[in-house]
């Protein structure tokens, strides 16, 4: 959206900070929905942030990537509070007997995911048992909300029965089922449904965990003037819900192979390109639809967030379309995509301008920049990409317009501190003679830079706040393993961040 053109944001200089929720601090071994994330919401409020910016909330699997989760719709189970189910009455002490004794810097994913999802099992059983009452003070009203949640949610039916047959699979993805399941008739999803009904209804009942948690934090935000800012992948997982269950809405050939798949071709993240492997839509098939699926998947998102960030945004102009079986993304081509027509269709059906940032960063063409401008999204303004180039670039803060979103670096970047560390030294110098500085104290030169552009909106990683080396970097491009976890320690949170980010965005009118 045109930042500046509701009434709300026309003099508004939102200022906020990039943190994912598994990123709080805890007793659990990730972080979660429960007291951290509502601490750090009052810690944005007293630092004077504004905005608050999140990765996908989606149900992860293999990998760990928020980018790459099983549904385009379904919450992430391992951010449920734990503190939460103890409240309700449905996880006791003795349930962290065989707790593991977690880095509190790092999540790891292989010990966090069987113990967390133990303990929800174990919640979910409670619930359902007739037998067990203690602590059930709301368990009706649990219960009717538990079932408004179900009725409500188109999605939730797939979701549930794809992640129940998982399990029974062995965890083995739906393109190696059995042929009746792998390409279901709406009889077979019924038979199936009951076959497995106690895992099905444990996902529902996660999710409406999930989404209950999630929306009361929402509201808790938006009551402090913090507006969330979302994340949407464009492309979606092959081993998922929204594959499985609509497969003619993508590139496979009849055995539920991808016959073309996403990536990206060579650039400042990767010599040989980034292959994805995600199965690229069938475009003419949506447009058939009226895009229905997309526009379901943008308005359920839009539920959840104030903003949405659509990664990857030049893939609704052009995207690149890599054979499948190719081992890097190099060979490759770009198609053209619905682009005008599909945001033309979404804000006549929206029924209003749309809240959507695009992550216009990388190889962007001319009819990309045309798309972006038509419908007024503001685009991403890296500040290390400004000195990573020595010649005159639209990243410096000088080149900036207001409608835009200003960032010292993204989660795909290193952290400022460890770029500055590692950048060449024509860059360095260029940085020091910009801001006319020795750069000791990087991280706050760019922050100061970030927050006194002209852009409407300037938000800055947690791990840039605190200072953090390369260590803390949340997601290295191209590289497999060890992203996605970094966590930040609860005495972080001083009073001294707290005004030197107050003082800073107040400088500069945000």
């Amino acid at each position: 959206m045109d930042i500046t053109s509701e009434a709300e944001t026309k003099v508004k200089r939102y200022a906020g900070i990039l943190l994912h929720p598994t990123s709080f601090p805890g007793p659990y071994g990730i972080g979660d929905l429960g007291r951290n994330a509502y601490e750090f919401v009052d810690f944005l409020k007293d630092s004077g942030m504004t905005a608050w910016q999140v990765l996908p909330l989606g149900h992860t699997g293999f990998g760990d990537s928020p980018y790459q989760p099983f549904s385009a719709f379904a919450g992430q189970p391992l951010i449920i509070s734990i503190d939460h189910l103890r409240e309700l009455g449905l996880i006791y002490d003795c349930d962290f007997n065989d707790m593991p004794k977690w880095n509190i810097e790092n999540v790891s994913y292989g010990d966090v995911i069987p113990f967390k999802m133990k303990l929800l099992r174990l919640a979910y059983e409670r619930y359902i048992d007739p037998e067990i009452k203690d602590g059930f003070s709301s368990n009706e009203e649990l219960m009717g909300s538990y079932e408004r949640f179900c009725e409500e949610s188109f999605w939730l039916n797939d979701y549930a029965l794809f992640m129940a047959a998982k399990d029974y699979h062995s965890g083995a993805p739906w393109y190696l089922w059995d042929d009746e399941l792998k390409n279901p008739t709406k009889k077979v999803k019924a038979e199936w449904s009951e076959k497995l009904k106690i895992d099905v209804d444990y996902y529902k009942f996660l999710q409406f965990l999930f989404y209950t948690e999630w929306m009361e934090l929402k509201s808790y935000a938006n009551e402090r003037d913090i507006k969330i800012i979302g994340d949407i992948p464009i492309f979606v997982a092959w081993d998922s819900a929204d594959v499985w269950v609509n497969k003619k809405l993508f590139m496979l050939d009849s055995k539920g192979y991808p016959t073309e798949v996403s990536g990206v071709p060579p650039d400042y993240f990767s010599a040989t390109g980034q292959l994805w492997g995600n199965p690229l839509y069938n475009w003419p098939e949506h447009t058939k639809t009226g895009y229905t699926w997309w526009f379901n998947r943008i308005r359920h998102q839009l539920t959840l967030t104030d903003y949405l960030r659509i990664d990857h945004f030049r893939g609704f102009d052009k995207y690149w379309s890599v054979p499948y079986g190719e081992n890097t993304a190099v060979n490759g081509k770009w198609v053209d995509a619905p682009g005008e027509n599909f945001f033309t269709n979404l804000e006549a059906t929206l029924g209003y301008h749309m809240p959507i940032i695009a992550e216009d960063l990388g190889q962007i063409d001319h009819s990309v920049v045309e798309l972006r401008d038509k419908f007024g999204f503001p685009g991403m303004k890296i500040l290390q990409f400004a000195f990573e180039n020595p010649n005159e670039n639209n990243f410096l803060p000088h080149n900036h317009i207001r409608n835009c979103v200003c960032y010292t670096g993204s989660h795909d970047n290193d952290t400022t501190l460890g770029w500055y560390k590692h950048a060449y030294e024509a860059s360095r110098d260029k940085l020091r003679r910009y801001y006319s500085t020795d750069a000791s104290d990087i991280c706050w030169v760019f922050i100061r830079a970030c927050f006194g552009s002209v852009a409407n909106m300037a938000i800055v990683p947690m791990q840039d706040v605190l200072e953090l080396d390369s260590w803390a970097r949340f997601n290295t491009p191209g590289v497999g393993e060890g992203n996605w976890a970094w966590r930040y320690k609860q005495e972080a949170l001083t009073d001294h961040l707290r005004k030197r980010l107050f003082e800073t965005a107040k400088m500069f009118g945000r």
